[in-house]
């Protein structure tokens, strides 16, 4: 079981399942709503995550056709990302979840548009646009 919440501890939430992928997305959108060099996903199922509260706190903000990302309406807190083009997995910020988590080997996408101030030098596999590509 994973579980997670925001800043505030309004929205708190959880997943049933293992964390199925686990990535580190470099595009100038999850750069800037991040306000990192890049943001991490847990992929996971999206038939086995829930709310447990605040659901009413979650504002969702399409930042393209595909993409409808969650965050708090209170803190700002990133939750995750729901993308039409993946209609079973729900991607979920890796700053919101708790504890200590198995996670499958990570990997870098949309390395082309990285950070130009930032290395990669962690030995993952790095993919110019996302990992199908």
């Amino acid at each position: 079981m994973i579980s997670g919440h925001c800043e505030c501890g309004r929205i708190s939430y959880t997943a049933k399942g293992p964390i199925e992928d686990f990535s580190h997305c470099h595009c100038s959108q999850c750069r800037r709503l991040s306000g990192a060099a890049y943001a991490s996903y847990a992929g996971v199922e999206k038939s086995g995550f829930s709310f447990l509260s605040g659901e009413s706190d979650v504002h969702i903000y399409a930042s393209s056709p595909s993409h409808r990302r969650m965050f708090c309406g209170h803190c700002g807190s990133n939750i995750g990302v729901d993308m039409e083009t993946e209609s079973g997995a729900l991607y979920l910020c890796m700053g919101s979840l708790d504890g200590t988590l198995e996670l499958p080997k990570g990997y870098h996408i949309y390395v082309a548009s990285k950070a130009s101030w930032h290395t990669l030098d962690d030995g993952l596999e790095q993919f110019s646009e996302d990992s199908d590509g």
